[in-house]
């Protein structure tokens, strides 16, 4: 009988760094392949957001990567209170700090009522790929944030035994919560353009 056993630890080198690289490319890869998955459908389609544009020029660090993609490659990553890594999982406001952060060089403030205060207010009939979506989910306003994908989809880090994911914005779940939305400036204020 033949077993295979895989170690975990917290020390890091080039080879747990590129062992781990390898896995996240085969799960992804997984994922878009696997026909019977609507969000591999969804991700195949390649339709994301994307940043680059001349009149709104945003420091991407040498990457294309946007704030929607840079979410969707953390996909399946645990919840965590108060996380704000894929080391150590993501809470809600984690996840969308940590995209901005890495896609666009945006400093985010940590908790989403004060995210919901950053860039511009945005109408729900005039969201954009890539802004921001705020939801009623403790009582109290934009006490929950995810990044708007496009087709009423969004993804967010939702709760403690959760991973990270996409939602559909139609279900009534989220349809009665929805507090509003916000497209995010670059540092120097300019609104971010999608197109």
């Amino acid at each position: 009988m033949a077993a295979t056993v895989a170690l975990a630890g917290c020390a890091t080198n080039g080879q747990n760094e590129q062992a781990e690289s390898s896995m996240r490319a085969m799960r992804d890869s997984f994922l878009v392949q696997t026909k019977s998955d609507p969000l591999g459908a969804y991700l195949s389609s390649n339709q994301f957001p994307s940043y680059s544009n001349s009149q709104y020029p945003v420091n991407l660090g040498g990457s294309s990567k946007t704030i929607a993609g840079t979410a969707l490659g953390v996909l399946g990553t645990k919840y965590k209170f108060g996380g704000n890594t894929p080391y150590t999982g993501f809470d809600c406001s984690g996840l969308v700090i940590y995209a901005a952060e890495k896609s666009l060089g945006l400093k985010l403030p940590r908790n989403s009522a004060q995210i919901a205060h950053e860039g511009i207010s945005v109408k729900r009939n005039e969201l954009r790929k890539g802004d921001l979506v705020f939801f009623n989910t403790r009582g109290h306003r934009y006490s929950h944030v995810g990044i708007y994908l496009g087709d009423e989809k969004f993804v967010h880090a939702p709760r403690t035994g959760a991973v990270v994911r996409v939602e559909d914005m139609s279900q009534s779940y989220w349809k009665k919560r929805y507090n509003g939305a916000r497209r995010l400036a670059d540092s120097s204020g300019r609104i971010l353009s999608l197109n």
